[in-house]
Formats: structure tokens, C-alpha cells, sequence
């Protein structure tokens, strides 16, 4: 497994980084490597008053993977996991897993108990609905023809271990 640091602080340029990280992995529409910019870049404006929170992992100084995440706004024990990406070039070497499982910690440490995470029906998006399965999620839904025709929403719930 790779060794990597973590860092909950954004920092000027991570914006561009996330951007390098999402349209390296082809899995991403335009719009949305847009919004997960625009997310880092609120971060970065409103710093503590935003409600997303960033982890990064970082091998030799470089953002190799990031996570971010948040409270779901009237809930007090969900959360939604909005983004988690790892630069293609370095896919397959577990950076992903401990991303998450570090995601998980924090979430944990804040007191949530539940993680909620989408992705789509796409045949190429079985990887990673099979990575959130191996990861301790489950199924909770499915919306047919929810990004557009022919490609559905599933969301997946894993139920956290309250933090001591």
C-alpha cells in the first residue's frame, strides 16, 4: 500500500488540483468536475462557515486523492459523502480504501453514524459500486433514468460505529 499523508486544511491550489485529480479518472461529467471546484473554491472563500469539509491525502507533497464530505443540513447523524476521487495514475494501490476509511474516522469523531454515497447505474460505474460494497455499504435505492436516459442513481449507506 501507498504511504500517504492526510490534511484537513484547504489550501490555495487545491482547487486546481481536484480538478486535475476528477478529469483524470474519466468517470466525471464536465458539470460535475465544475461543481467539485466550486465546492473547494467556497472552502477556500467562507473557510469554517462552509459546511464541506476536505480530506486530502498526499504522497511526496502532492494531492494524490481527496475526500469531501459534510453534515446533511436538519440532520444531525448523516452524512453525505459528496466527493472521493484518487488520480487515475495511482488507482488500484489502496490510496482509495484509507481515503475513506479516514472519512469514516472523521465522521465518526463528529458523531455520525450514517454516510450516504451515489454513484450511477453505468455499466463503468461497477467498480466503484462494487469499491463502496467492499467498503461497507449497501444498497438503500435506486432512481431509473436520474442523470439522464438510461442512467440511474443508486445510493449506499454504511451505518458508523460511534467514535470513543
Amino acid at each position: 500500500m501507498t504511504q500517504v499523508t492526510f490534511r484537513t486544511e484547504i489550501l490555495p491550489g487545491d482547487e486546481k488540483r481536484i480538478r486535475e485529480i476528477t478529469t483524470s479518472t474519466g468517470f466525471f461529467y464536465d458539470i460535475e468536475i465544475d461543481v467539485a471546484v466550486e465546492l473547494a473554491e467556497e472552502k477556500l472563500r467562507e473557510g469554517e462557515k462552509s459546511s464541506y469539509q476536505f480530506i486530502f491525502a498526499e504522497r511526496d507533497g502532492l494531492v494524490v486523492a481527496y475526500s469531501c464530505f459534510g453534515l446533511i443540513p436538519g440532520s444531525e447523524l448523516s452524512y453525505d459523502l459528496y466527493w472521493i476521487a484518487t488520480h487515475n495514475d495511482l488507482r488500484g494501490q489502496g490510496i482509495g480504501k484509507i481515503v475513506l476509511e479516514e472519512t469514516h474516522r472523521q465522521i465518526a469523531e463528529r458523531g455520525g453514524r450514517n454516510v450516504i454515497a451515489e454513484t450511477s447505474t453505468l455499466i463503468k460505474y461497477r467498480p466503484t459500486r462494487h469499491f463502496y460494497e467492499q467498503m461497507g455499504y449497501h444498497e438503500a435505492g435506486r432512481i431509473h433514468n436520474f442523470y439522464k436516459e438510461g442512467d440511474g442513481k443508486v445510493t449506499f449507506v454504511k451505518t458508523l460505529t460511534p467514535y470513543t
